[in-house]
């Protein structure tokens, strides 16, 4: 007993004075290893009497667990003092400025896009979408566009270069989004067997052509709107577009004006001009001092309709198109139109509206600024 004394007093002494985790490590090995001096205790036991060992056995025992716990404690301290080492070395100056990555913006653009969904979806429109590479029939034909309108020259239109023995129709980048139009047309009219069904869509995306100045790009963003259905007239159209234009520019004194005009798909076909009034030296939407074309604008003609399988004798409708582009120049004051394409940080931090920051319209189309 007074050996097993012995060596529990020097075994717990060096586990105490162990000052890290290796020096630890080796009184463990040294106690309780495969050749430890614990274990070596506890292999005696299988040669004792029964007497021997009911008189030792508690003894050794007792020894393994004393030295297994004060290992353990210890081992614990040790780990944590090292921790604290580890985050005192590792601690960070909370005073220290930090390095704010720059912060996006959202494009002029983009955002009057929203704008315009958000307006219309309280006029019960809703959003269509179609390809951007189109056939000759979706972009000019089933629009009663004739062969030789100028719109098909190939000095205004992006045709799509195919192998001289294919007898595939062209293809093209779309001219506008009226293609979305007839195909949204076509779609119900196959689903209800050509009986038709009321529509209210706007079509807004990317359109192609080529031309290039200071109003003028290869590649614009424009919106088209459709509605068809029993008893669509003029003053339809006039009523939207009126209540569009003041949502969209926030004020209660846009004054519309439409003039007699022509367009292939339309019949009648009308210019919508907005009036304007200049403020601080600046031509504001707004007033009446003087008159800015906007959109274009008509109802729909019957060959167009008659061309998706619909029957325009019961069918009806308005159309109308404007360049997203230039809604945004003229609400938020953008003098060039090339700047919008061009991706320069600058004028995009200038125009651009931080992401958390966008004006909204979510008051409704009866709310004016």
């Amino acid at each position: 007993m007074t050996d097993i004394d012995e060596l529990k007093t020097h075994l717990l002494t060096a586990i105490e004075a162990s000052a890290a985790l290796d020096a630890l490590e080796a009184v463990r090995v040294e106690a309780l290893g495969k050749q430890g001096r614990v274990t070596q205790l506890l292999k005696t036991m299988g040669a004792m009497s029964p007497e021997e060992r009911q008189a030792n056995g508690p003894a050794i025992h007792g020894l393994r667990e004393a030295v297994t716990n004060a290992i353990a404690a210890r081992k614990a301290v040790l780990e944590q003092i090292s921790l604290d080492a580890q985050l005192a070395g590792e601690a960070l100056d909370m005073t220290l400025p930090v390095d704010v990555p720059a912060p996006g913006t959202v494009h002029p653009v983009s955002q009057v896009m929203d704008e315009l969904a958000e307006i219309f979806a309280d006029l019960g429109f809703a959003v269509a979408t179609g390809p951007e590479i189109e056939d000759d029939w979706h972009n000019f034909g089933a629009l009663n566009i004739p062969e030789t309108h100028p719109a098909r020259a190939m000095q205004d239109t992006f045709y799509i270069a195919q192998p001289e023995d294919s007898a595939d129709a062209p293809m093209v980048l779309r001219t506008h989004t009226s293609p979305v139009q007839i195909r949204t047309m076509v779609e119900v009219a196959r689903r209800h067997a050509g009986a038709g069904a009321p529509i209210r869509i706007i079509a807004p995306g990317r359109v192609y052509r080529s031309d290039w100045d200071a109003t003028h790009t290869p590649m614009f963003h424009q919106v088209e709107g459709l509605v068809i259905d029993k008893g669509i007239t003029l003053a339809h159209l006039k009523w939207t577009l009126e209540t569009f234009l003041r949502a969209f520019f926030e004020r209660d004194d846009v004054v519309l004006r439409l003039r007699p005009s022509y367009f292939p798909f339309t019949e009648p076909s009308a210019e919508v001009d907005v009036g304007f009034s200049i403020e601080k030296g600046k031509r504001v939407i707004g007033g009446d001092e003087g008159w800015m074309e906007v959109l274009g604008s008509g109802m729909v003609h019957p060959r167009v309709i008659a061309a998706c399988g619909l029957d325009p004798a019961e069918w009806q409708g308005f159309a109308f198109g404007c360049g997203i582009d230039r809604l945004a120049m003229l609400k938020y004051g953008i003098d060039d139109l090339r700047p919008v394409f061009e991706a320069d940080v600058r004028w995009l931090k200038h125009y651009g509206f931080a992401a958390l920051d966008v004006p909204t319209l979510s008051g409704g189309v009866g709310t004016a600024a």
